[in-house]
């Protein structure tokens, strides 16, 4: 099944669909509820920097952290990650708080 004596076959000739691109940068995404929800619980005092994120195990050491806007947060941070939603900087920012591109 597929012998096409001895050209190519059909399934090796068509492209493959999809587009994997090599420089590509993947984060790991930390929502604002988590981060309300760490200081609820008293794991968090009031700055949230790398170190903080590897210990709750929200990332691993060699991860790209980006904090996204879902939840509200309503203690007053110094949050330091790699990036930052727009909504996420304006609700650490209105909570008082202070947001840290690495």
């Amino acid at each position: 099944v597929g012998f096409e004596g001895g050209q190519m076959p059909l399934q090796r000739r068509v492209p493959k669909f999809g587009f994997n691109n090599r420089n590509r940068k993947e984060y790991q995404g930390i929502n604002l509820d988590t981060l309300q929800r760490l200081v609820d619980e008293g794991k968090i005092k009031d700055t949230v920097d790398f170190e903080v994120i590897t210990a709750t195990r929200l990332a691993g050491k060699n991860d790209l952290v980006k904090i996204l806007g879902r939840g509200e947060l309503k203690a007053k941070l110094k949050v330091s990650a790699h990036k930052f939603t727009a909504t996420a900087k304006a609700a650490i920012e209105a909570a008082g708080g202070e947001a840290v591109t690495l």
